[in-house]
């Protein structure tokens, strides 16, 4: 299912139309007429609004089960501390930061900044 298409079917069950998402959200109701129709691909932070202005987690503007993904498996990482790591708001303030600052990096400084995580993820 495509991100607009996911975002309508989200509205629609929670009975709010569009001006009540520009309410939520500041978002104006051409635009999410435009991602919904598949015109318009929003960005992290947009999906956050929208996510917020429907009152729901963000994961679940891609995930269409009703419980959570399950959480990878990932080396020397306990379980507990990765489903507990972004929930606390100061935690949500810097995944927010740095995804705001690496939207601004020029693209060569994103691929070394992607090389050096893929690096260190696979030790």
């Amino acid at each position: 299912m495509l991100i607009g298409e996911r975002i309508r079917a989200i509205r629609e069950a929670k009975k709010l139309s569009q001006g009540d998402i520009e309410q939520r959200t500041g978002l104006i109701r051409c635009y999410t007429s435009r991602v919904e129709n598949g015109h318009t691909v929003p960005s992290l932070e947009t999906l956050e609004k929208f996510a917020q202005g429907f009152d729901v987690p963000l994961y679940q503007l891609f995930y269409e089960g009703m419980e959570p993904p399950h959480l990878l498996n990932v080396k020397g990482v306990n379980d507990a501390h990765a489903s507990a790591w972004g929930t606390s708001r100061k935690e949500m303030n810097y995944w927010k930061t740095f995804c705001r600052l690496v939207t601004r990096m020029p693209e060569s400084k994103r691929r070394l900044l992607i090389s050096i995580a893929q690096k260190m993820a696979g030790r």
